[in-house]
């Protein structure tokens, strides 16, 4: 079964490769053709590079944060997470308008990590909690937090660059200004090493403690390792919502919940749903494209009104 998940991803890879505004042809690409070479190198595969680590990193985030709320309509746009950092964002212009990117990423990723510990304590202190009570209200709390963006944008006369950050765009991927998605990266592998501690977390505050875990310390792990990968997403290319949600529970669904054993297909199956959100992107009105927040946007809140439908079921 993992060998089909490779092959889609694969072709999904090669496709993403091929369309754009430009036409390129595997004989220009063969010949090492000047323009089609830069193109390739320059564009193209920062953009597939970006691609594909953002929809694993954003559904691993997904898995994550499922395990630590004990939800599984839980993920960074449903908790706060995406407004936080663009709240963060916004901050840093304003204190700190000379910071780079870096710099920007650190206020992002500190605010998103505080956004994601008070939504954790907030839904700690609710005694009765459906399955879908969770994420309308972390949908209500990242709407305060999305208020609090705009209203500081609007007081600091900042709503023009606000809106970079409003809407997932790979449109200004090229080399030498998105690298610091490699970022990723290393959440993705400390995510792999620490998937039996955050399965133990999905049981249950007693039973993971019963079993030896400190639980604390595996919840703001995790809460950590979100934050990066959510500020390091927002920086380099704005919001992207649903990944988190719905590939975490499309593969529960099939596959159960140990990470050791399904956190290789999450993270496939948010990086094919990313390539091929935006592969419809480029190709719906080319060749002009669609941004990704569109139509992740669009897709995935189908599948996740779908997901709630089949749960009350």
């Amino acid at each position: 079964m993992r060998g089909s998940w490779w092959l889609l991803l694969v072709m999904l890879c090669v496709v993403s490769l091929l369309v754009g505004a430009r036409q390129l042809q595997w004989s220009q690409l063969l010949s090492l053709s000047g323009d089609a070479w830069l193109t390739l190198t320059a564009s193209r595969l920062p953009r597939l590079a970006a691609l594909v680590l953002c929809g694993v990193g954003l559904a691993v985030c997904g898995v994550i944060l499922q395990h630590i709320v004990g939800n599984r309509f839980v993920e960074p746009g449903t908790s706060g997470g995406l407004d936080a950092a663009r709240l963060g964002i916004l901050v840093s212009l304003v204190l700190l308008p000379g910071a780079g990117g870096l710099g920007r990423m650190l206020f992002a990723l500190a605010f998103c990590f505080a956004a994601g510990l008070i939504f954790v304590l907030i839904i700690r202190r609710i005694r009765f909690k459906s399955s879908v009570l969770v994420p309308v209200i972390g949908l209500m709390y990242g709407g305060v937090l999305s208020a609090a963006a705009e209203f500081y944008a609007y007081s600091n006369n900042l709503m023009q660059s606000m809106q970079g950050w409003l809407l997932g765009d790979f449109s200004r991927v090229v080399q030498g200004h998105y690298e610091i998605i490699y970022l990723i990266l290393p959440i993705v592998a400390l995510t792999y090493l620490y998937a039996q501690r955050f399965t133990l977390v999905g049981m249950g505050e007693g039973m993971a403690s019963s079993l030896g875990l400190n639980y604390p310390a595996t919840v703001a792990l995790g809460l950590l390792l979100v934050a990066v990968t959510v500020a390091t997403t927002v920086i380099t290319v704005g919001s992207i919502p649903f990944v988190g949600l719905v590939i975490p529970n499309l593969v529960a669904l099939r596959y159960g919940d140990q990470l050791s054993r399904t956190l290789p297909l999450v993270a496939m199956g948010g990086a094919a749903f990313l390539l091929f959100c935006d592969i419809c992107g480029r190709l719906l009105i080319h060749p002009f494209e669609v941004p990704i927040g569109l139509t992740a946007g669009s897709l995935g809140g189908l599948l996740f009104l779908g997901l709630i439908c089949w749960r009350q079921r």
